[in-house]
This record gives C-alpha cells, structure tokens and sequence, in this order.
C-alpha cells in the first residue's frame, strides 16, 4: 500500500515493553519506517516477557511479538562513543525521536530535548512516562497497574464488594501509546506548517484520566463521585449484562424507543406502563427492579438468539465473548484485521499481527514484515544513517488555496 499518509516519516523508537512501542506500531501500520534502539545483548524488556518461557529465552516473547512486526532492530549503546556518534548521525536523519524512560533519563545521558533540537532542528521528540517530565511525581517509577490506580480507574471497576479491581488488560499503557502516535501525528503536520519540531512530553496518567469519560466528568462538572457498578452501565438502564439461557449478553436499550423495543420482544410490554420504570431517571433509581423482570423473559432464548432478534429491531445487543471467540470472529475475518507473518527464527510457522482496526481506501493497515531479532538489522546501521541523510524529504504538495472573486463594483 503506497498511500500510507505517513510513508517517509523516519522513527527512531528507544522504547521497552508496551506503551512506546505500541505508539511506534500504530506509526509504522499508516507508513512510517520505524528502526528500534535496543540495548546490546538484552534489547526490548517485552522480549523476556510473556506465556512461552521458551519464545522468552529466545528474546522473541510473545509481548514483544504483538507489539513490533514492520520494524527494524539495531543495537545501540548510548554510553559509547562510537556508537553515540553513529545515535547522532540517525537523529540527523530522523523525522521523530520516541522514547518512554523516567523522565530526564535520556536528558542525562546528553540527549534531552535541546541537544537533539540542535542536531536536528525539525525533530518530533516525543518521551513517554508515566507522571511526566515535571511534577512532585515525575521521578516515581510507574507500570500499567500503578497508572490504573492513581487515576481512579481501578476504584470504578468491579462491583461494590469487589473493588477496586484491575482491567483486565493493560489499558493505561495502550492509552499512552494511542495518545503519542495521536500526537506525534499532530506535531508532524505541524512541522509541515512551520519547518519547526516540538517536544511532546505524555504523562500516562493524564491520558488515563483523560480517556476515562463519564467517571470523571460526573465529578468534575456536576460534583459527583463515580461508584463500581460492575456489569450495569451508569448512563442508562436497562444497560449492561442480563442472562439469557445458555449465558450472558449485554443489551444497551439506551434511549426510550429502544426500551419499549426490548419490552415487546421480550413479551413484556407492561414494563413500559409501569411508573417505576416510566422515563430514563426512574429506571436508573429502579434498576435492579428491572433488570430482574428482563432476566426473566431472557431466559426463554439463547444468548445469540437475542442478540440476532434485538440488533435486528436497533436495540443494541450481543453476547460476552471469550477472548478467542473474539479473535476468530467473522467480522475480523472479514475485514481483514490480522495478517500471516513468517515467524521470527522459525521456517515452519507463523505469526498472526493484528491490525488496527483502520481502512485505507477500503484496505486494512497491515504490517510489512515480521518483528526484527535483536539486533537483526545492525550491520544496515550506518548504511541506514547515510540513507537518511542524504535523500531530501518527501516533496509535499502545496496546499490549494481558493479565492472568491472580488467584486469590483
């Protein structure tokens, strides 16, 4: 695919285990050439990390794996010389610097922001950490379940006896890496405008929060404080798990057509004449009410039988996959969201990369070749350095303008 809007875009990606490299991997699926920095004999943390202690020994762990197809490996150890000089000669070259240490770590080794800023003048430095670069925090170490904390994420999940409880995935790390390639992506169309880079300083705790909706704005608009309401939706009602026969299924009947919808499928219309569940606010006050008499007539049906019958009417619904149920969907089949890589080291096997759940022109972001081995593309460094240098940008269009015409009269 040629049309990958950041195509040419050069990324020098020094990051470990999640947050960064999931930023430089949404990069490198709209076009960006992305080399990673890894340190000699260890590279990537995420390399020793996951399920398969032997795809760990072989620092290609499954962490690493789902996180780095499409990119190269070089190892590059800045507190070397020689091997900084040739650091110094890719920066030159770089469109986007990205790196997720603790804050002023790479600063102390002689390549914060004003030193890369003088060697590069149109440089996009982005450094993720969890706090930030400034702040009373700044300096505190900080993985997924530590962000999930501090922002309050983890005292809203579960349910009143249960929290707080973690999610179940590393959803502050991905918010950081979303939230960078966002602005990463902002800062080069930027630089287009300008000629001048930015320094892009992320705090994985903002972005959480950020990213966090209603259990926040409720608080800081309207002064109250969000509870873990487990499987129930806070915005509305009937919103959130019910049962059906074989098991569970989320329906989400949020507006009022939809809830007289769901009671006439259900063989229940009454619900909708009775004062406790009248209008949106009395059947919030009288959830748990409702969501037993749904319960009741759910169970008449499966779980995939409602989900057909009820989408099919417009009230949102569908059953609770499994995450392998999820993968071998039909609707990712069909848009095409994993791609068949050879497998790093071994002829006989493949990788299955995800995607990102974009189309270009009707055609899903795929990854162009396998995750790198450490080091796998070292002897292509300076090659790589001189290759940067030497070809002038990408020439852009310049932007059309249009005049009305002036009336001379």
């Amino acid at each position: 695919m040629t049309k990958r809007p950041l195509r040419g875009i050069r990324v020098l990606d020094l990051t470990n285990v999640l947050a960064g490299p999931y930023c430089s991997y949404q990069l490198m699926l709209f076009g960006a050439e992305v080399v990673k920095v890894e340190l000699p004999g260890s590279g990537d943390l995420a390399r020793n990390l996951g399920p398969d202690a032997a795809l760990n020994r072989a620092g290609i762990g499954t962490s690493f794996l789902a996180q780095n197809a499409g990119k190269k490996s070089i190892e590059i150890d800045l507190k070397d010389t020689g091997q900084r000089e040739l650091f110094q000669d890719l920066v030159r070259g770089a469109d986007v610097v990205l790196e997720n240490y603790r804050a002023g770590v790479l600063d102390r080794l002689g390549f914060g922001w004003e030193s890369l800023r003088a060697l590069n003048s149109g440089l996009v430095y982005c450094a993720i950490s969890g706090f930030g670069q400034s702040g009373p925090m700044s300096q505190a170490p900080a993985y997924d379940q530590i962000i999930q904390g501090l922002s309050g994420m983890m005292s809203v999940t579960g349910t009143p006896e249960t929290a707080p409880l973690r999610v179940g995935f590393p959803v502050s790390d991905t918010i950081g890496g979303l939230m960078a390639a966002l602005a990463i992506s902002a800062a080069l169309v930027g630089r287009d405008r300008t000629g001048e880079g930015s320094f892009l300083d992320l705090s994985m705790l903002e972005a959480s929060i950020s990213a966090m909706g209603w259990a926040v704005s409720n608080y800081v608009i309207s002064g109250v404080p969000p509870v873990p309401m487990g499987r129930d939706n806070a915005t509305a009602a009937p919103s959130g798990t019910f049962f059906a026969a074989d098991g569970p299924l989320n329906i989400a009947a949020n507006r009022q057509e939809q809830f007289v919808t769901l009671c006439s499928l259900v063989g229940r219309p009454e619900l909708t004449t009775d004062p406790r569940f009248a209008d949106r606010e009395d059947r919030k006050a009288h959830r748990a009410d409702l969501d037993a008499e749904l319960n009741k007539a759910l169970g008449a049906r499966s779980a995939l039988e409602w989900e057909q019958l009820l989408s099919a009417a417009g009230v949102p619904a569908a059953r609770i996959l499994t995450v392998p149920q999820a993968i071998e969907s039909e609707q990712l089949a069909h848009r095409g969201f994993f791609t068949e890589l050879p497998f790093p080291g071994e002829a006989d096997r493949t990788l299955r990369a995800s995607g990102n759940g974009v189309l270009l022109d009707g055609e899903p972001l795929r990854p162009s070749a396998r995750p790198p081995l450490l080091g796998e593309h070292n002897d292509e460094a300076v090659l790589l350095a001189r290759r940067w240098n030497d070809e002038p940008p990408i020439p852009r269009p310049a932007p059309e303008r249009s005049f009305a015409p002036v009336d001379k009269d």
